[in-house]
C-alpha cells in the first residue's frame, strides 16, 4: 500500500461542493482517504483573478502506482469539468496535485514528485502541516512544519468553518 498526500483546490462555482465531490471521487476511484485537513480560503497564487480559492490537503492509501494515480487525478478533474486553456495559471473548478508519493523522488516529463512548488506555496504547506507536520521532504530533508516556518509566500491563508 502506498501513502500519498494530495493538494485539492477550487475557486469556481460551488467551492465547498467541489471539494466534497473531489474527496468522494478520490476515495472511490483512487484510494482510501485516510486524513483530511481543514479547508483554507486563500488568495490566488501568481494569478490575475480576485476569485479566492478553497484549498485542503488529503492523505490517501492507494495500490496504484504514481503514473496511474496521476491519470486518475486528471480523469477526476475532467469529470468535474476542469478546463485547461492556454498557458499559466487560471481559475479552475478543481485542481488536484500529487504532493508526495511515499518517499519517492520522480522527475519524469509528465510527473514530478515531490511537487516542485510545495516549498513556495503557503496554501499547500499550511493544510499539509495540519495533517502531517513531521513528514520529511525527501529532497530538502526538512519537515513540513520547518518548511512552513521558512516559507516566504505572503499570500493570506485562512482556516474556514467548512466541515467534512
Amino acid at each position: 500500500m502506498n501513502t500519498v498526500f494530495l493538494s485539492v483546490g477550487t475557486n469556481l462555482g460551488q467551492r465547498e461542493e467541489n471539494l466534497k465531490r473531489a474527496v468522494k471521487m478520490i476515495d472511490a476511484e483512487a484510494g482510501f482517504v485516510k486524513a483530511l485537513s481543514s479547508v483554507y480560503e486563500t488568495e490566488p497564487w501568481e494569478m490575475a483573478t480576485s476569485d479566492l480559492f478553497l484549498n485542503m490537503a488529503i492523505e490517501i492509501e492507494t495500490e496504484l502506482n504514481p503514473h496511474i494515480l496521476l491519470k486518475k487525478m486528471l480523469e477526476i478533474e475532467d469529470k468535474m469539468g476542469r478546463c485547461r486553456e492556454g498557458t499559466g495559471y487560471s481559475s479552475r473548478i478543481i485542481d488536484i496535485d500529487i504532493l508526495f508519493f511515499n518517499d519517492l523522488i520522480i522527475n519524469d516529463n509528465d510527473l514530478v514528485v515531490p511537487h516542485p512548488l510545495i516549498v513556495r506555496r503557503r496554501f499547500v504547506l499550511e493544510p499539509l502541516a495540519e495533517i502531517t507536520p513531521q513528514l520529511i521532504h525527501p529532497v530538502f530533508e526538512k519537515s513540513i512544519e520547518s518548511l512552513l516556518e521558512s516559507c516566504t509566500d505572503n499570500c493570506v491563508v485562512r482556516k474556514t468553518a467548512v466541515i467534512f
